[in-house]
C-alpha cells in the first residue's frame, strides 16, 4: 500500500481550483468581446465643388534662339583679302558687296577668254555668212560645167557612132569619141554628188565645226569670267554681320568661313519635345518665349513641327517663331518656351489631384454624397494640366467632388467634410514652423486615439 500525505492532497487542489478561475476569468473577457461592438471608422476630406471655367493644355520646353535665315559666306578661291567693305555688326543687302581678294591674274584670264570668245564669233560669222556660200556656189558652177560638158561629149559619141556604122570613119575615131565620153560622164557624176554632199553634209557640219569653236570660246570665257566674279564677296541675304574672323591682307582659304550673315528680323526658338507632347501640336499654336531676367514674355506661334523623330534623342524638333522679337532677344539664347496646345473656355474642371486611376486603368473621382460618404465616379477625362483637368462626363456641375483624403478610400466610406486651410492661415502656419532663432519648431504632441467605447 501506497502512503499518500496530506501535503500532496492539499497542493492538487489548490492547482484545480486556480485553472477553474483561470477558465472563468477568460469566459468573462470573452463574453465581453462578443458583445462590444466596433467603431466605423470615419475619414476627414477636403471637397470642392466641380465648376465650370476655362482651361488651357500648355507644352514647355527649354529652346534655343536662331535666326530664320543664316548665311556663312565661304570664298571659293584662296587669295590674299584686299579689301573689306563691312565691319561686324553692319547692315547689308543682299547682293551688296562685302570684300574682294587680290584678283589681278584673274582679271588677265578673263581678258584674254574674251578676244579668243570674240574671234570665235567672227569665224561663225565669217563662215555662215561667206565662206560657206562661196564653197556652195563653186560646186554649183563646177555641177553645171561638167553637166554641159558630158552634154557635148554625148552628141559628139552619138554622131561619130554614127558615122562609124555608116563606115565614114575609121573605128580609132569612134574609139576616142567613146573614152571622151566615159571621161565626161566621170566628171559630171563626180561634180554632181560633190553639189549634193557639200548641200547635204557640208553644211551640216561646217556649221557645227563654227559653232562648236564658238561654244568652247564662249565657255572658257564664261569660266574666267566665274573666277573673277569668284574675288568678289558679296552677301547672299538681307541682314547683320555677326562674324568676321579675318582682316584686310590676311589669306582667305577657299571653303573657310571669311564672314557671317544673320537676319536677325526673323528668329525662331527651336525645342526638341518629347512624341507624346508634340503629337498634340499643330501649326500655329499660340506661344510665348520668356527670357530669364525679362518680366514681359515674347509672343510667338509654332511655325514647324519636323515630320521625323530625332534618333538621337528620340524627340521631335518644333520651330516657334517670334513674332515681335525685340532688341533683347538674340541668336543664341536660351529660352523657355510655352505652346499653348488647346483650350476650351467653359469646361467642366476640377482639380487634377482629385482624379484617380482604377487598377484597370480607368479615371475617377471620389464625391461626398449627402449621406456622409464617399462615393466612387468614374469620369471620362478631356484636357488635363498640372493644376485642372476637364471632366468631359461622369459628374455635372456644382459635385461635391474630395480633393483631399480620397487617396485609395474605398467606395462608400463614411466621411466628414473639413474646411481646406485659408492662405492667411497655411501663412501664420510656415511663419510658427521657426522659432526665433531660425530652428524649426517642435511639433505638438498627435491627440490620444479615442477610448473604446465600455459595454
Amino acid at each position: 500500500m501506497i502512503n499518500r500525505s496530506p501535503t500532496l492532497f492539499r497542493s492538487r487542489r489548490q492547482c484545480r481550483l486556480s485553472i477553474s478561475r483561470l477558465i472563468g476569468i477568460a469566459a468573462l473577457f470573452a463574453g465581453c468581446s462578443a458583445t462590444e461592438k466596433e467603431p466605423v471608422p470615419i475619414v476627414s476630406v477636403q471637397v470642392t465643388p466641380a465648376r465650370r471655367g476655362p482651361i488651357v493644355l500648355t507644352v514647355s520646353a527649354e529652346a534655343v534662339v536662331f535666326p530664320l535665315q543664316q548665311a556663312v559666306i565661304t570664298p571659293k578661291i584662296s587669295s590674299t583679302i584686299s579689301k573689306f567693305y563691312v565691319q561686324r555688326g553692319s547692315h547689308v543687302k543682299q547682293g551688296q558687296l562685302l570684300a574682294i581678294l587680290e584678283n589681278a591674274d584673274l582679271a588677265g584670264a578673263a581678258e584674254q577668254s574674251k578676244g579668243e570668245f570674240e574671234q570665235a564669233e567672227a569665224g561663225y560669222a565669217t563662215t555662215t555668212g561667206a565662206s560657206l556660200p562661196q564653197q556652195i556656189q563653186k560646186a554649183e558652177l563646177d555641177a553645171a560645167a561638167a553637166k554641159a560638158g558630158f552634154d557635148a561629149q554625148q552628141k559628139v559619141y552619138d554622131a561619130r557612132k554614127g558615122l562609124f556604122n555608116q563606115g565614114a570613119i575609121p573605128r580609132r575615131d569612134f574609139d576616142s569619141a567613146e573614152v571622151a565620153l566615159a571621161q565626161a560622164r566621170s566628171q559630171n557624176e563626180q561634180a554632181q554628188k560633190q553639189l549634193a554632199d557639200l548641200q547635204r553634209i557640208g553644211k551640216e557640219q561646217a556649221l557645227k565645226s563654227a559653232s562648236g569653236q564658238l561654244a568652247a570660246a564662249k565657255g572658257k570665257y564664261l569660266n574666267a569670267r566665274a573666277q573673277l566674279s569668284y574675288s568678289e564677296i558679296r552677301s547672299p541675304i538681307d541682314g547683320v554681320v555677326t562674324d568676321r574672323p579675318l582682316f584686310q591682307g590676311e589669306l582667305a582659304t577657299a571653303n573657310q568661313p571669311i564672314l557671317t550673315v544673320m537676319n536677325t528680323s526673323k528668329l525662331i526658338a527651336k525645342a526638341h519635345i518629347p512624341q507624346n507632347q508634340a503629337v498634340l501640336l499643330q501649326i500655329g499654336n499660340p506661344a510665348v518665349l520668356q527670357l530669364a531676367g525679362v518680366e514681359e514674355p515674347i509672343k510667338g506661334r509654332v511655325m514647324l513641327i519636323s515630320p521625323a523623330l530625332d534618333p538621337g534623342s528620340t524627340t521631335i524638333e518644333v520651330w516657334i517663331e517670334a513674332l515681335k522679337p525685340g532688341p533683347t532677344l538674340k541668336p543664341g539664347m536660351n529660352v523657355d518656351v510655352v505652346v499653348t496646345a488647346k483650350s476650351l473656355n467653359d469646361a467642366l474642371v476640377v482639380p487634377t489631384s482629385a482624379v484617380y486611376k482604377t487598377p484597370e486603368g480607368d479615371d475617377y473621382v471620389l464625391l461626398a454624397g449627402t449621406d456622409s460618404k464617399a462615393h466612387l465616379a468614374k469620369v471620362k477625362i478631356g484636357i488635363r494640366n498640372k493644376e485642372l483637368a476637364e471632366i468631359a462626363s461622369g459628374i455635372k456641375t456644382n459635385d461635391s467632388v474630395i480633393t483631399a483624403g480620397g487617396y485609395a478610400l474605398p467606395d462608400g466610406t463614411q466621411i466628414k467634410i473639413e474646411a481646406a486651410p485659408s492662405a492667411e492661415n497655411e501663412k501664420d502656419s510656415a511663419a510658427q514652423g521657426d522659432n526665433a532663432e531660425g530652428t524649426p519648431a517642435k511639433k505638438p504632441a498627435a491627440p490620444a486615439p479615442p477610448a473604446k467605447a465600455k459595454e
